[in-house]
């Protein structure tokens, strides 16, 4: 069983557990779950930086990589850079992130957020909205085209953009539906977590002009982003390389402030 399996079957027990103490109507009730969602899409094709920032505590491949950061310092930090959104990591046993740094976020920030995890269950899509995501991810890798389908219309219905992520040909042929706003390439390899960017060049001319193509994983260079954008990507997701550091808010400054150069 590689990463990506386990990491399957524990967000599977995890969502049994968390239907049995959390019903749908109390997620349906709450305050966030009223708020006119942001559009992400929308933001990306306006933006000048197409940059969306990431909040990721540790992962898989690099274990720690800001254990002590501050969600709330964070997000106003991105936003006040002039990054175009922010996705927040809300898997907390290989991530170390929580549906609590989604809620924080959206309390300090208004701009679009991204709920980043692995969505397999309708349940986590009418979650990411009730704890303020304007945007959820769906994984090529993990779902079926039918499931993609049946999460990526429901979150529609809700008022959400979809991102759907994908790692290679194949999946990209299996995805593509009129109810996806953006295409993801992850340049990241989520079985061996190896990272090229020429998973992004090899699949930009495939994705159709009517998605917005966001770029994802590996990207630490201005020059990358350039590169990229060339290819047609508008939307590029950054965040080890800001998480990094002592202050991702003012990195994220200073990377973005080097583009316009």
């Amino acid at each position: 069983m590689d990463i990506l399996e386990k990491i399957v079957t524990d967000k599977k027990r995890e969502i049994h557990l968390k239907k049995a103490v959390i019903p749908l109507m109390q997620l349906e009730n709450s305050f966030l779950f009223q708020r006119e969602p942001i559009s992400l899409a929308k933001a990306l094709r306006k933006s000048e930086t197409g940059i969306i920032a990431e909040h990721k505590r540790r992962s898989p491949s690099k274990s720690v990589i800001n254990q002590n950061s501050s969600v709330q310092d964070i997000a106003i930090g991105y936003m006040n850079a002039g990054a175009c959104g922010m996705s927040v990591l809300t898997d907390g046993k290989y991530f170390g992130g929580s549906l609590d740094d989604l809620q924080i976020a959206r309390a300090a920030v208004d701009f679009p957020l991204l709920r980043k995890e692995f969505i397999i269950d309708e349940y986590q899509v009418i979650e990411a909205r009730a704890h303020g995501a304007d945007t959820i991810l769906l994984i090529g890798a993990i779902l079926t085209r039918e499931e993609i389908k049946v999460l990526s219309e429901l979150a529609k219905s809700l008022g959400m953009d979809v991102l759907l992520e994908v790692h290679n040909e194949e999946e990209l042929a299996n995805s593509m539906m009129p109810s996806l706003d953006m295409l993801g390439v992850n340049n990241r390899n989520l079985k061996t977590f190896e990272v090229s960017l020429e998973t992004s060049v090899s699949l930009s001319q495939q994705i159709p002009q009517e998605f917005v193509k966001v770029s994802e994983s590996g990207i630490s260079s201005v020059s990358a982003i350039k590169m990229l954008r060339d290819l047609g990507f508008q939307g590029f997701l950054v965040g080890e390389n800001f998480m990094k550091t002592d202050d991702p808010g003012e990195s994220a400054r200073e990377f973005i402030k080097q583009m316009a150069r």
